[in-house]
Order: C-alpha cells, then sequence, then structure tokens
C-alpha cells in the first residue's frame, strides 16, 4: 500500500528538520514525487527511502558531493553494511576510551594521584613502542598470564585486589612505614596470596614476570608504569628476613 506524507510528516518520520528536507529538495537531492495543484509537497515510501539513504551516508562524515555521486550508485544493503562497519569502528574506539579511563581511576585509587608517565603508555599510545612485554615469555606462560593477570582496564574483584594492594603500600610511603613492620608483612602475605591466584602456582613465571616489573623500561614495554619506590617496597617485603 501507497502512503504519502507532507514535508513536515515525513520530516517527523525521518527524526529530520523540515528545513532539511526542503533544502535537500532546493538542490535537487531529494525531493518529493508529488506535487499538488495547492503547492502542498508529498514524499513517497521510495522518497523516504532516499531520504533514509542521504542520512546514512551523511552519518559516515560524507560531503554533500560525495552524498550526491553515491546516492544512486549504493543499495540500501551496501549503505547498511558501511553504516555498520563505522559503528564498529566507533564502538572500538568507544572501548579503548573506556578502558584508558578505567586504568587511569584505578591508577588513582591506587596512587592518590595521575602522573604523567603513566598517560603517556595509556592515552597517548606512544608510538616509539617496538617491543611487548609478551616476548618475555613462551607461549605457554602467555597463557596463564593473559588468563590471570590483573588488567588496569578491567573492573573485576582480581583486579580491583591488586590495586588496594598498591593503595596499601602507597599509603605506607607517605607515613613511613617500613616493610618490615606488621602491616608490611600483611601487605607481603596479601601479594603471595594474589601471586598465587595470578600465576597459577607458578613460581618462575611469578619471578619472571616481577623482574620484568622493575625493569624501568617496562613501560615502553606496554605495561603500565608502577613507582620505583612500590616496587621497592614489595621486593623488601617478599625478601626471606
Amino acid at each position: 500500500m501507497n502512503h504519502e506524507w507532507t514535508t513536515g510528516q515525513a520530516a517527523g518520520k525521518l527524526g529530520l528538520s523540515v528545513r532539511t528536507i526542503r533544502y535537500y529538495d532546493q538542490i535537487g537531492l531529494a525531493g518529493p514525487s508529488k506535487k499538488e495543484a495547492g503547492g502542498r509537497r508529498m514524499y513517497t515510501n521510495e522518497d523516504l527511502l532516499r531520504l533514509e539513504k542521504i542520512s546514512l551516508l551523511k552519518s559516515l562524515s560524507l560531503p554533500l558531493a560525495d552524498i550526491r555521486r553515491l546516492l544512486d550508485e549504493l543499495s540500501i544493503g551496501q549503505l547498511l553494511e558501511a553504516h555498520q562497519k563505522h559503528l564498529r569502528q566507533q564502538q572500538a574506539q568507544l572501548q579503548e576510551s573506556l578502558n584508558n579511563t578505567n586504568s587511569l581511576l584505578n591508577l588513582l585509587e591506587a596512587e592518590g594521584e595521575i602522573r604523567w608517565e603513566a598517560l603517556l603508555p595509556l592515552v597517548k599510545q606512544s608510538k616509539e613502542r617496538t617491543v611487548s612485554w609478551e616476548e618475555y615469555f613462551d607461549e605457554k606462560e602467555l597463557a596463564v598470564l593473559k588468563e590471570r593477570m590483573p588488567r588496569l582496564e578491567s573492573s573485576d574483584e582480581a583486579t580491583r585486589e591488586w590495586v588496594r594492594v598498591i593503595a596499601r603500600i602507597e599509603q605506607c610511603l607517605k607515613e613511613g612505614i617500613v616493610p618490615a613492620s606488621a602491616e608490611g608483612q600483611a601487605i607481603a602475605d596479601e601479594i603471595k596470596r594474589l601471586s598465587e591466584l595470578t600465576f597459577g602456582g607458578d613460581r618462575e613465571l611469578m619471578d619472571k614476570f616481577w623482574e620484568l616489573r622493575k625493569d624501568p623500561a617496562s613501560a615502553q614495554q606496554g605495561l603500565v608504569p608502577i613507582r620505583a619506590e612500590v616496587l621497592q617496597f614489595v621486593e623488601a617485603c617478599l625478601a626471606p628476613a
């Protein structure tokens, strides 16, 4: 069944302004198929579909000149596929931004402040990075790490527990509490517990990872930087009495 809509009705159905629809008509991009004697302009189903195609092309940030050229060359299916790819790219960018924000929030909770060197690998995504921390481990070790290692962009409980441990260490450093104190030893016990969970009881893998973690270049290897003082506190906590 064929329906016809006035300019105002078409605008309402498509979520466009009357001014926009009239402009498209004025420049010959998309106009009504029927014009009544009284001057009223009526849009058909096919007219609305054409206007929808224009909206999809505009969502891809194409200028009107390109839209005019492509409008009759691309089917609605091709336009929808292009729009789908565009949305997926936006989704990936949003997810990356969300991960970065989660990471910064976890760092802020752990350390009480955000340092510029922490922002660099998270936000700037430095193009100078050529070596990933993953290259230091074999496939079996990576399988364990990727499954168990907490990531700052995550909000799972394991990550939150590591964040809380770092926050406790930062508090100790502020208050001058030494690793040999009762609090330092309690932190050591918590680190051991979490390390067991994270590294699946593989002591060699745990030691290998912590050695890499102490490397000042770890930020360039794709790891979120942890202050040297925090790592020194950890090492002192875990040192044999």
